[in-house]
């Protein structure tokens, strides 16, 4: 290697800064000791290099004197004055002059020249490579050949420096780490340096043991709950060095030595709390996990709603049990698909197991419906209840008169569920069982009388109050011709008149009542009195002397007679329009073939 070093100098001076202040070189290299002269083209007259002050390397003057000890290894430039210096060895270290005499004129300079030995052969030796965080401690010692030498740690690339648990010894060559940790592990390299030359150690690794620590149990799939028949999986991840040992517990008691545990096919046999434990065989240490529980559940199924009887009655108690196969967690009743909100007379009760109606109703009735459910499954089952109740608000409708041999209908109804039956009694004897309606063509007088409806009610067992129907059947009027009725009403009159010692009043059909030329005194009836009517109908065909009814819009005669003692005036009395406006009845209607003529008198 040529070491140069040279200030740059214009002109000749009295030989301040001539040589470099000082010189490094290896031993086997090459120096340059270079001065800061401009070249000349004029010779010196003499040069002088010596070394040590009294050791001459090169005299120039006259001739040329080159000392024994450095032919063959020096070169001198003279230009400048300067000095080359070959194969170097520790013994050339020292201080070197020059003398220089030029027109009179002798600067002179010096230098320091150091030779170094070369670093060489660094080697780091540990005193342990196999460690224990925390528990330990370990040297490590860097040796180097060469000379002037220093050292410098490393770990990865950072530089290592002393501190509590770091010391620095003998020139730095030793490391000593107390209570490693595994920031310790390396890898280390010593760096050996001199001003010649700097070599780095290969890199020594410490192997520091730690953990377990930071365990983990991890469950998959990651859930609580499992149906039967499920797999499971569970692992455990810890920090450790070495890698640690495994032992799984279940409810504290050991299964086996594996890093994965698998459950297969699992059965509610398999639940329990599960942990993991880590052993590591280092640092004698070991860690458990925190235990996780693994539920096993069988799946809801088979479920049922069932009622304490099959025949619900109002006013009765009734329970509805919600039962199923399974595991059971949660029961959940809904009616007629909206969630169940119990009112006063219904009470849930053994976790929701039973549905109870203290005093059952009829708007209790509904489709019920009960949802069994677990953490993997859920089943439901509904119930329909029909609330059966009555009978009550018995009523018959049916005429209250009819005319001998006619049609008698009687309907009994009453609220019930289920239906009701009807028994029909006649003044106290039974007539008819099992039917909604009486009915009986051809009534006779004996037919008259009351009429009792009782219903009964074959699953609630009740029977209502019995209702009673007044019936009267009445004689049938027979058909008269026209003469036989004008003489009737004739006869009626004259006895009428007779009798109450008064005066009659014909009355056509729509004609109002004269007054009385009286003055209101007389025979007029009294307006209290009931008014007695002759309706003539009169048809213009005839049949075999069969009489047929005519139509309402036909004209009829009526004959309007009234007795009292006290008569007033005549337009307080009613009219027949009026009559017949109070006392409302259907039309009499004809046999479409009819051609008689008849007469019908109606009396009120």
């Amino acid at each position: 290697m040529r070491v140069k070093m040279q200030e740059n100098c214009t002109g000749f001076t009295e030989g301040a800064g001539l040589l470099p202040d000082g010189l490094n070189a290896a031993v086997g290299e090459t120096v340059m000791f270079t001065t800061t002269l401009t070249p000349t083209e004029k010779p010196f007259q003499s040069v002088s290099w010596s070394f040590n002050f009294s050791k001459p390397i090169i005299v120039i003057n006259s001739q040329e004197t080159i000392g024994p000890e450095y032919k063959g290894r020096i070169t001198f430039f003279p230009s400048t004055a300067s000095l080359e210096l070959r194969s170097l060895t520790l013994d050339d270290t020292g201080p070197y002059s020059v003398s220089i005499m030029h027109d009179g004129i002798i600067p002179s300079g010096q230098t320091t020249l150091v030779i170094y030995e070369k670093v060489s052969n660094v080697l780091v030796t540990s005193s342990s490579t196999d460690l224990v965080e925390f528990s330990g401690s370990v040297s490590l010692s860097c040796s180097a050949s060469g000379s002037s030498l220093s050292f410098l740690w490393l770990n990865g690339s950072s530089e290592v420096t002393a501190s509590d648990r770091v010391q620095l010894t003998d020139g730095g060559s030793n490391l000593t780490i107390i209570n490693v940790t595994r920031f310790d592990q390396g890898p280390f390299r010593c760096r050996v340096s001199n001003p010649v030359s700097t070599v780095t150690s290969d890199p020594v690794n410490l192997s520091i043991s730690y953990g377990p620590e930071n365990i983990n149990l991890i469950l998959s799939p990651p859930q609580e709950y499992f149906a039967v028949g499920s797999d499971i999986s569970l692992s455990c991840s810890v920090g450790s060095r070495p890698p640690a040992q495994f032992t799984w517990l279940l409810n504290g008691d050991e299964l086996s030595d594996t890093e994965e545990l698998r459950l297969m096919n699992v059965t509610m046999s398999n639940s329990g709390n599960y942990s993991c434990q880590a052993f590591n065989s280092k640092t004698l240490r070991s860690q458990t996990s925190q235990p996780s529980t693994i539920t096993v559940l069988e799946k809801i199924s088979g479920s049922s709603v069932k009622p304490s009887t099959n025949l619900t009655v109002e006013g009765t108690s009734v329970s509805l049990t919600c039962e199923a196969s399974g595991s059971v967690f949660t029961r959940n009743w809904m009616k007629d698909g909206s969630d169940l909100t119990p009112t006063d007379n219904m009470t849930l009760s053994d976790n929701n197991r039973v549905l109870t109606f203290h005093t059952v109703k009829r708007k209790d009735e509904g489709e019920y419906f009960c949802n069994i459910s677990n953490p993997v499954s859920s089943h439901g089952d509904k119930y329909i209840m029909t609330v059966n109740y009555g009978p009550e608000n018995v009523q018959i409708k049916g005429p209250d008169k009819i005319i001998i041999k006619g049609a008698l209908k009687l309907t009994c109804s009453a609220e019930s569920a289920p239906t009701a039956r009807f028994t029909w009694f006649l003044n106290g004897t039974k007539i008819l069982t099992n039917s909604v309606e009486y009915i009986k063509e051809g009534v006779e007088l004996s037919d008259s009388g009351n009429y009792i409806c009782q219903a009964w009610n074959n699953i609630t067992e009740r029977t209502s109050s019995s209702v009673v129907h007044g019936l009267t059947v009445t004689e049938k009027s027979s058909g008269l011709s026209a003469g036989a009725i004008a003489g009737i009403v004739i006869a009626c009159l004259v006895l009428v008149a007779a009798a109450v010692g008064g005066g009659y009043f014909f009355y056509k059909k729509k004609g109002p009542l004269k007054k009385s030329t009286t003055g209101g005194q007389g025979t007029a009836a009294s307006s209290n009195q009931e008014l007695n009517y002759a309706d003539v109908r009169f048809f213009p065909k005839r049949n075999d002397g069969r009489v047929q009814m005519g139509v309402q819009s036909e004209s009829s005669n009526y004959a309007q007679v009234q007795a009292n003692s006290r008569a007033p005036a005549a337009s307080s009395l009613p009219t027949y329009d009026a009559h017949m406006h109070r006392v409302t009845r259907p039309a009499p209607q004809p046999d479409p073939n009819a051609a008689e003529t008849y007469a019908q008198v109606r009396v009120r």
